[in-house]
C-alpha cells in the first residue's frame, strides 16, 4: 500500500540516528523484525515516488501495522511544514535542499536504541551498526532470519568479556558483549539493562516531561548530555532535545556565533531554546546538511 508522506527512504536510513541500525535491504526494499504487542512482524518498505510503499507479513491488523510503520518513519510529521519554518532563517534555508525527505528513524524497540545510542558514543556509524547486529543475531528472536533486539531481563543475562565466559562456562566461545566490539561499553550496557529491569518500567519514560526524562536518563552509566537527548530523541519522541557533540557545536557555531568557541553545554541550550518542538529536526538537518554541502570539511 501507498502511504502518501514525502520521504527519501535511503536517506532516512544511512543517516546514523542511533534509534537501530539500517534496516535489511534487498532490491530497493527495506525490510525488518517489528514486534508489535510481542507479535512477531516483518515490515518490508519501499520508495515509491517521493512516498513510501508498505507491506508486511504477520498476525497484527493493517491499521496497527500502519500506524507502527507512520511511527516509525515520523510519517504523520508535516515535513513541508518544517521547510516553510527554515525558510524563516537565513542560516538554515538551504538545509531542506540538500537534505529533501529526511525524516526521523525512531525506535521500533526503545531498548534496542538505548543501547545503541550507548555503543554510538566516541564510535563511527558502521562500527556501532555492526555491533547492534551482532547482538541481534547472538541473542535475540529469531523469525524467519530476522531478529529481534534482546529484553533487558534477557541482555542483562548476556557475560561481559572472554574471562567472565571462561569463569562461567569453562570455555570462551566469544559469545559475550566485548566479543561484539563493544569495548569498554559492555559494563554501561549491563547496566542499563539491570536498572530497566529491576528499577524501571521503559514505558514511564515517555510519560514523562523531557526534564524528568532527561534526568532520568542521565542516570544510566555511560550516557552524558549528548546520548540522553539521541535516546529521548530517537527512542521516546522528544521532539525539542538537540543531541550536541563537537560537530553540532562546529556547525552552530560558524552559523549563528561567528565561530567562536563556545561550549556544548550553551550550544544545546541554544538549540533547544531558539527551535523548540523542531530542535531535533533542526539538529538531525543540520548535521546533514554539512556533510552534503561540504560545511563539515570547512570546520574540520
Amino acid at each position: 500500500m501507498i502511504i502518501n508522506a514525502l520521504i527519501d527512504l535511503e536517506l532516512t536510513q544511512s543517516s546514523g540516528q542511533t534509534s537501530q541500525p539500517p534496516w535489511k535491504k534487498i532490491i530497493g526494499s527495506y525490510s525488518d523484525l517489528v514486534c508489535i504487542n510481542n507479535n512477531p512482524t516483518i515490515f518490508n518498505v519501499k520508495q515509491s515516488g517521493e512516498n513510501i510503499d508498505f507491506s508486511y507479513t504477520g498476525n497484527v491488523t493493517e491499521d496497527v501495522a500502519v500506524k507502527k510503520v507512520k511511527e516509525i518513519y515520523d510519517l504523520d510529521f508535516d515535513l513541508n511544514k518544517f521547510y516553510r519554518y527554515l525558510d524563516n532563517y537565513d542560516e538554515l534555508k538551504d538545509m531542506a535542499k540538500f537534505c529533501n525527505g529526511l525524516r526521523l528513524f525512531q525506535a521500533k524497540d526503545p531498548f534496542e536504541c538505548i543501547i545503541s545510542s550507548i555503543c554510538s558514543a566516541n564510535n563511527s556509524i558502521k562500527r556501532w551498526t555492526k555491533s547492534i547486529s551482532d547482538m541481534k543475531f547472538k541473542w535475540g528472536r529469531n523469525f524467519n532470519n530476522y531478529y529481534s533486539f534482546p529484553t533487558p531481563k534477557n541482555f542483562n543475562e548476556i557475560l561481559l568479556d572472554d574471562e567472565e565466559e571462561l569463569l562461567n562456562c569453562g570455555c570462551v566461545e566469544n559469545n559475550n558483549l566485548k566479543d561484539c566490539g563493544v569495548g569498554y561499553r559492555a559494563p554501561y550496557m549491563r547496566k542499563a539493562s539491570e536498572i530497566f529491569t529491576i528499577e524501571m518500567n521503559l514505558s514511564d519514560i515517555s510519560k514523562m516531561s523531557y526534564d524528568e526524562a532527561f534526568e532520568t536518563i542521565l542516570k544510566v552509566p555511560g550516557v552524558g548530555p549528548k546520548v540522553a537527548d539521541c535516546i529521548l530523541l530517537y527512542g521516546f519522541g522528544f521532539k525539542q532535545a538537540f543531541p550536541t557533540d563537537v560537530w553540532i557545536k562546529r556547525i552552530v557555531s560558524y552559523l549563528y556565533f561567528d565561530g567562536a568557541d563556545i561550549k556544548v553545554e550553551k550550544v544545546r541550550e541554544f538549540g533547544m531554546d531558539e527551535f523548540g518542538e523542531y530542535a531535533g529536526y533542526v539538529q538531525l538537518y543540520m548535521f546533514h546538511y554539512a556533510r552534503k554541502s561540504g560545511l563539515m570539511e570547512k570546520l574540520k
